[in-house]
């Protein structure tokens, strides 16, 4: 067996990422997705192909901020871990999977080799997560009405407010980030995070009780591929209420308000609570994805 050539794309020739076939299902969770050329890369086995790569960036960003496709023909786990370790960027992989995919056993040993693929290329698992989709048909979720909601131009008050909030939080990319760099960190990561994303800054929003106490914050927000709860967050000493659910309903009311036909949302599988207040708010499980990152970035 020759060894596989890796090599980069280009607008020529990116149809070659197209020979892979795709039984997790993945072309059709990227429909919105745009992807350049030059960040998509295959590796080549006489002449075939037998994995791909697809980073991904926002329209504006010169490095791409993760890997959001990837894929390995059967028997082909060395070759993807190639594609990976070869990349010039280590960056966190997102592998999208069908919503029970672990029970159907076709689709289960297709995951399977991506991730050990990943983990031969020196990834580590961070997080399973679920990913959502609310469409009018659902309804929209009734607005308990239990708190007040305003816009609030400080980003200093939704730092503190962050701050707050991953300090019992149970997300794990917040906690990878309190773990290298404090709670400061995860606060910023948050912001720079909205801030990059394309949607107004006017749209994220402050919540208190009717006795004037923040009980947490709601960011609207789209990404790249559409209308998305950006972000929930219940302060520690407001928790036990159920406030959370509040803050989901009202996120999606102001998306739809704001001509959102549909709205997207994620949340880690370990977060029960949230996971709970999605299907109350009538937000059904559509895909599940998987979270890698590179092992170095680990500290």
């Amino acid at each position: 067996m020759t060894d596989p050539v890796i090599r980069a794309l280009s607008a020529s020739d990116a149809h070659l990422f197209d020979a892979l076939p795709d039984p997790l299902g993945a072309r059709e969770g990227h429909r919105r997705t745009r992807f350049r050329p030059d960040w998509m890369r295959v590796a080549l086995r006489d002449g075939e192909v037998v994995a791909r790569g697809a980073w991904w960036g926002g329209p504006d960003d010169s490095e791409p901020v993760n890997i959001n496709w990837f894929d390995v023909a059967e028997g082909e786990e060395e070759a993807g871990a190639e594609l990976l370790r070869s990349a010039p960027w280590q960056v966190e992989l997102e592998i999208n999977l069908p919503g029970g995919w672990r029970d159907k056993p076709d689709l289960r040993a297709t995951a399977e080799a991506r991730f050990a693929a990943a983990r031969a290329a020196g990834y580590e698992l961070l997080v399973e997560r679920f990913l959502y989709r609310w469409t009018p048909e659902r309804g929209l979720p009734e607005r308990p009405g239990r708190l007040r909601f305003s816009a609030e131009p400080d980003d200093t008050v939704f730092f503190d407010a962050l701050r707050r909030i991953h300090s019992v939080t149970l997300d794990a990319h917040a906690l990878r980030a309190i773990e290298v760099g404090g709670l400061d960190q995860a606060a910023q990561e948050e912001l720079d995070f909205f801030h990059w994303c394309p949607s107004p800054r006017e749209w994220w929003q402050i919540a208190h009780t009717p006795e004037g106490d923040l009980a947490g914050i709601h960011i609207p927000a789209h990404n790249p591929s559409g209308p998305t709860i950006g972000f929930i967050g219940v302060v520690p000493e407001q928790r036990g209420h159920g406030y959370a659910y509040d803050l989901l309903a009202e996120c999606t009311h102001f998306l739809v308000e704001e001509g959102a036909e549909f709205v997207s949302g994620g949340t880690d599988q370990g977060n029960s609570p949230m996971a709970a207040n999605f299907a109350k708010a009538g937000f059904p499980v559509v895909r599940e994805r998987i979270n890698f990152h590179p092992a170095d970035q680990a500290s």
